[in-house]
């Protein structure tokens, strides 16, 4: 049974990365893949003080590899593909606060520039994020990832960096955020993006891109989680 609800909410994660656009941003449409969240919740309830992992399809694709890419950390990764910054902070009591977790990574801003959400927008909701996590949980950091390079999406790459410079200064105003350079790992020397790490819709990792994404991750949380980490 319980591999059945994984199974189902996974699919309803991925399937999101082909029905969301610009014009079906409802975040509604992710009540059933938080109820299936709630489900495996219910038959293997995860520990408080973990690490949270949300965001769009780089993250949701990466699931059942992240507790051995991220080990001895404990993580609890709940990405939900095809979503943007707003999905996040609509359903951001179920997919990340209901854990009070001790820190919370996001990856989100991929799906947003490619629907064309404003900038002012992501950064608005994701400040709205931050100051929720805040209140509810103010000892809990935050990492912020930033926008990938990717061939599908090269052409809006200078909105991706606009975005990402945005997500630079939010985490220098705050010690409690966390900026990740998850974009010059997959660029080539010349600038231009890697286009060996990609499976073949050119925007998801392929078990190289996955690779370098995952150490990427863990060199950004380790100095810091591991001090955390029960038993260390």
């Amino acid at each position: 049974m319980r591999n059945l609800i994984r199974r189902c909410a996974v699919l309803a994660l991925l399937a999101g990365t082909a029905v969301a656009g610009a014009q079906d941003l409802d975040p509604a449409r992710w009540d059933d893949t938080m109820a299936a969240f709630a489900a495996e919740d219910r038959m293997s309830p995860p520990p408080e003080g973990a690490i949270l992992l949300t965001g769009s399809s780089s993250i949701a694709r990466w699931h059942d590899q992240a507790a051995d890419a991220l080990a001895p950390l404990t993580v609890i990764p709940r990405g939900f593909g095809g979503s943007v910054m707003g999905d996040v902070l609509h359903h951001l009591d179920r997919v990340a606060l209901r854990y009070k977790p001790r820190a919370i990574l996001i990856y989100e801003g991929d799906n947003d520039t490619a629907y064309d959400v404003p900038e002012t927008t992501i950064i608005a909701q994701l400040e709205q994020i931050i100051a929720r996590v805040h209140a509810q949980l103010p000892e809990t950091r935050i990492y912020l990832m930033a926008i990938k390079p990717s061939v599908l999406r090269w052409q809006i790459w200078n909105k991706a960096q606009a975005v990402n410079a945005r997500y630079q200064a939010v985490a220098a105003r705050d010690p409690l955020v966390h900026y990740i350079d998850s974009a010059t790992p997959f660029l080539q020397v010349s600038g231009e993006v890697m286009n060996d790490i990609f499976v073949s819709d050119d925007l998801h990792f392929n078990a190289m891109g996955n690779l370098i994404w995952g150490s990427v991750i863990r060199a950004a949380l380790m100095p810091t989680e591991i001090r955390y980490e029960p038993g260390y």
